[in-house]
């Protein structure tokens, strides 16, 4: 079965190996390593990478290294691509007034406290 490639990147397990193994192919056992769960759980996560085509498995004697493949990522990249106009637009909002910012945490500082005035 083929994954999407956005599935493989929306966890963020997922995203700490394709991190992990971007630079260079690492074994199983040293990405397993770097995890608080079982070997087992790790290959799984592994395993759906590769099923996405962002990591492939190279079999080197008796151990196993994944190696990135990271050309699946320009789809995402296209994707964002044509977000960026209105990212650009939302950062170019002047900010708020100095007295406007303040009024705002008066508010916020009132309704936790739970005192009346």
């Amino acid at each position: 079965m083929r994954r999407d490639t956005f599935q493989a990147i929306a966890d963020p397990t997922h995203r700490a190996i394709l991190d992990m193994v971007a630079y260079q192919p690492l074994n199983i056992n040293a990405i397993a390593g770097q995890f608080e769960v079982s070997r087992t759980a790790i290959y799984k996560h592994i395993k759906i990478l590769v099923e996405c085509g962002l990591v492939a498995i190279q079999q080197q004697g008796r151990e196993r290294f994944c190696e990135a493949q990271l050309a699946h990522l320009s789809e995402v990249a296209m994707w964002m691509d044509q977000y960026k106009a209105f990212w650009k637009t939302k950062h170019d909002v002047p900010e708020e007034p100095e007295n406007v910012k303040e009024k705002k945490a008066g508010k916020h500082k009132k309704k936790k406290s739970g005192k009346k005035k």
